[in-house]
This record gives structure tokens, sequence and C-alpha cells, in this order.
């Protein structure tokens, strides 16, 4: 690794620690609230580079960090062969910030991997950003955005994702007015010639209610994007977490896995595989 990765030891709490063991944890931006980490997990050796780049950004609606979120997904896409990242943003209970600030962070940790693509062996044309609940409004906004990142990511994976934050008044507390809310809302910035996308989402979850994720899909696809939506009957926000419904991980991490090869991000594996 190059000298320039300031490699940090792991940080948070013993369980973080415990379950981020296995990631190489660096500082990819240094701001006047913290420095910010993202927790790389890298390929087994005899893997052939350039890897792709997949990238999980947690939920916590911006309030607390909880990457650990996304050990499991890290673990399992590292086995297939890519470079994956469970990144942190800026949060409240630690940097009194908001859902924008997290946003820009968020496209940062895109533009830092590919900045480094060279050292991380990476693919920047097979790039996958995906993440759950507030993480998965950061993912949508390195793709929707107009400033977007560069390269663009090429699939999209979403957990329980918060799709409408303009209508949602209970959300309009994590942005500075209910315009920024409005304006930033991935409902908004619906247009054409988005990634494909693979949204998982329970049918009862009381935070991102079921019925605007059926509205953001049915807007994406009159626009002519390639959206899929999973859907699992009277499953609530947390359904698909490994520590939660083993079973329910499986289902979407086996998914989401079969998506990224059909778009390109990931190679089919192994007949015979397990």
């Amino acid at each position: 690794m190059s000298s320039i990765l300031n490699k940090v030891a792991a940080i948070g709490a013993e369980r973080d620690r415990e379950l981020l063991k296995e990631a190489a944890t660096y500082i990819y931006s240094e701001r006047s609230e913290g420095d910010l980490h993202l927790h790389v997990f890298h390929p087994p050796n005899g893997t052939t580079p350039p890897h792709p780049l997949v990238v999980f950004f947690h939920g916590g609606l911006w309030d607390v960090s909880a990457p650990a979120q996304f050990v499991p997904h890290g673990l399992h896409f590292a086995n297939r062969g890519a470079v994956a990242v469970v990144a942190e943003t800026r949060v409240s209970s630690r940097h009194a910030t908001g859902a924008p600030e997290a946003a820009d962070d968020a496209c940062e940790v895109i533009e830092w991997m590919t900045d480094h693509a060279d050292t991380f062996d990476i693919d920047p044309a097979r790039i996958a950003v995906g993440g759950a609940g507030g993480g998965a409004f950061l993912a949508l906004h390195t793709v929707m955005s107009e400033s977007g990142t560069t390269p663009s990511p090429r699939a999209v994976v979403l957990f329980s994702a918060i799709v409408d934050t303009g209508t949602n008044r209970e959300l309009h507390r994590h942005f500075p007015d209910a315009r920024t809310a409005k304006r930033m809302s991935p409902m908004k910035r619906v247009r054409r010639k988005l990634p494909p996308m693979i949204l998982f989402h329970g049918t009862h979850d009381r935070i991102a209610p079921y019925s605007a994720v059926e509205r953001f899909v049915r807007k994406l696809r009159f626009r002519g994007n390639r959206i899929e939506l999973a859907d699992f009957e009277k499953e609530d926000h947390a359904f698909f977490n490994f520590n939660m419904s083993h079973r329910n991980f499986e289902l979407t991490i086996a998914a989401a896995d079969r998506f990224l090869v059909s778009h390109g991000v990931l190679t089919p594996e192994p007949r015979g595989s397990a």
C-alpha cells in the first residue's frame, strides 16, 4: 500500500472493532469535526486484478455511525473478488451535522477510492454502490445529484431505502430546512439514464414507507430506467440485516450478487462452487 494512504487502527466500540478486524481502515477525509474513515475488505490473494469496487453506506438516519452493519456484505463481496468498502460519513451525534454533509462525504468516498484505483487495483468501470435507510439515500445521491461522482457507479443496491425526504416531515430535522429536504429528495431527482438499481424493501417498513418506494420505482421505470423491486411481505425496516434474519440476509445478498453479475460488476461464480 502507498504511504499516502494514511492507515489507522480500527475505531469505534469494542463490538465494531471485533467485527471490523478483517478490514483495513483508512482516513479518507480530515474534517474540522473529525477524521472520516472507510473500512476496506480486500479480495483473497490470487484473484486477478483489476477488481470491481463495491461501496456500502450504513443506516442510522445520519445520526449515529454504524459501519458494522455491512461487515457481512463486505466479507461476501470481497470473497467474490471485489474490493468491498464499508464507509463512514459525518453524523449528528459525533459531528453535529445532517444529511447534506453526509451526502457530500458519500461522493468523496467514491472519488477517494477511484483516485487511488491503482493502489487498490480497482477497475473504475466496475463500481457498485449500496446502502440501507439513510445510507441508501447517500448511495442514491452519488448517482442522482447534479454534482454526483466521476466515474458514476455502474449499479446500485438498496436496502430499506429512504427515497422521499420532501414530503416526509419527520425527516426534515436532518436538513437545514424543508426546501433543502425536498430539493435533495431522490423522488425529485428521477431522470433518464440512471444506473440500474435493485431495491429490497419490507412492506411493513414504518421508517421508509413501502408506498413511497413503489412510487419511486414507477417514476424510474416511466423514464426508461432498469429497476428491480424485491418486496418482503410483512417485514420491517431492519429485515435484511444478518443479525436480524439469517434467511433474509442470504436471500438478499444472493439476489444482490446475481444483480451485480447481470450488470457486469462481478464475474459469475465458477460452476460447481458453493
